[in-house]
């Protein structure tokens, strides 16, 4: 078996490198059937719970991108043994509780989710844990997560919403009813694993739905949950204290925000047909499928099933004529990673398209708002921000040419390539090396179907 300590140096090689430029080109149908790799969040999330549970956890499927290996180190710092076993991973776990204080620093790397999560799991522990990331990460807030947590009993020194950050938690952590001034998945899920330590009852109420993954891995793992849909249209999430957890066989599915990187270069490149096999298709996470439905793109799914609590089904996508669309602020929370892969698509469809309700694009590994409209205004593109909303007005085609700053963002590189292959003229980004910490092997799969780059 391979430790994950040995894997260290391969995954994070790309972080201290040169910057590394890259050009995309129009490209000639793509064509084939491929899969993604798997999901970030569900990877994250079984890792994590997989530490928690007593036993031993397979774990098939799971995304070997930088991201996520950060989790799986942290785990590991905290005594859950994690090694990979042939193409799977396997993680010792220790029980809730059962976790041991770090030796040294945890390294979050640039993973917002891995950080905040494990917020979560360290407020139950009575000891002191310094959590630190990239340049990038320290910039991002965390006010959001450390405020429900420290009415549970978790201390932070220095009263800082940044990282590097000084935490200690408790062994008398206190259940509370939290309701979410925003949506957020990754606050959600992380007063939720907080409360698998606190005796009683933790309840999250939260305004929209966000993606549900951590309440389906809990019951995976034996943890009681229990999910109300409100008259009011609120959610409520309770997750059950002292809890105890059982190591347990998991397969992860293909990553749909990955997926629609593979899903808008077939649409942009006239006459293709691609297959993607084993994508994710929890409702809430499909808004990105939704609303280019509501385009006019041919999408079709085969195959719905389901796979570890998880809906699961492959996606057939062929070349189509869009047309501008209105996206309300109501279907943010199942899109909010695909909206620069979103906005690049309107580009190519007839009209106006108004995404609103985008503020949380502001607080991501850049601000993806400004950076979205920046680089399609570098494109040729007419395009503008409104207060949280972002306006796109597209003529079917994109003149393409520029040259775009990725801002040291995955997602507005991996944008703005796969809008280079539908544009008339090339379209370079100023790094790439950023894409490995959360979809190693984009350029490649692409590649392989037909798309240029180069």
């Amino acid at each position: 078996m391979r430790s994950v300590k040995s894997y260290q140096a391969s995954s994070n090689s790309n972080l201290a490198s040169m910057p590394q430029p890259l050009t995309a080109r129009r490209s000639a149908p793509i064509s084939g059937r491929v899969k993604v790799p798997g999901d970030k969040s569900i990877s994250h999330r079984a890792l994590i719970l997989a530490g928690l549970a007593i036993g031993r956890t397979r774990i098939e499927g799971l995304l070997e991108a930088d991201d996520v290996m950060v989790t799986a180190r942290a785990m590991q710092a905290l005594g859950a043994a994690v090694s990979r076993s042939g193409a799977a991973f396997e993680v010792l776990g220790q029980g809730v509780g059962g976790l041991a204080r770090a030796d040294g620093v945890l390294d979050f790397g640039n993973s917002g989710t891995a950080s905040r999560l494990m917020l979560g799991v360290l407020a139950g522990y009575p000891m002191r844990v310094v959590l630190t990331g990239d340049a990038s990460l320290c910039r991002r807030p965390m006010s959001r997560v450390l405020k429900p947590l420290a009415e549970m009993g978790l201390m932070v020194e220095g009263n800082k919403d940044t990282l590097p950050l000084t935490v200690e938690g408790t062994q008398d952590l206190l259940p509370i009813v939290y309701e979410l001034p925003v949506p957020s998945a990754q606050v959600k899920s992380a007063i939720l694993l907080a409360g698998l330590h606190a005796p009683g009852r933790t309840t999250v109420i939260e305004p929209l739905p966000t993606r549900d993954h951590t309440e389906r891995m809990l019951r995976f793992f034996g943890a009681e949950v229990d999910v109300q849909t409100r008259e009011n249209g609120t959610r409520a999430m309770t997750v059950g204290g002292d809890a105890e957890l059982t190591g347990a066989h998991v397969v992860v599915p293909g990553d749909p925000s990955s997926a629609a990187f593979l899903v808008a270069a077939a649409l942009v490149c006239p006459g293709s047909d691609v297959v993607i096999e084993n994508v994710l298709l929890n409702p809430t996470r499909t808004g990105f499928f939704e609303t280019l439905r509501d385009m006019g793109a041919d999408i079709e799914i085969l195959g719905l099933h389901d796979e570890a609590g998880e809906p699961v089904g492959d996606l057939q996508i062929r070349s189509s004529d869009l047309k501008g669309v209105r996206v309300p602020p109501e279907r943010a929370a199942s899109m909010i990673d695909e909206y620069p892969m979103l906005a690049a698509l309107a580009a190519f469809a007839h009209g106006e398209t108004r995404m609103e309700g985008l503020a949380e694009l502001k607080v991501k590994e850049s601000d993806r708002l400004a950076a979205t409209a920046a680089g399609l205004v570098a494109c040729g593109v007419e395009a503008r921000v409104e207060g949280d909303d972002l306006i796109v007005s597209g003529t079917g085609a994109v003149r393409g040419g520029g040259v775009v700053e990725t801002q040291m963002d995955h997602r507005i590189a991996m944008t703005f390539l796969t809008l280079g292959l539908g544009a008339e003229e090339p379209v370079s980004v100023d790094d790439i090396g950023m894409i490995a910490t959360s979809f190693p092997s984009f350029v490649p799969l692409l590649t392989g179907l037909g798309a240029q780059f180069g």
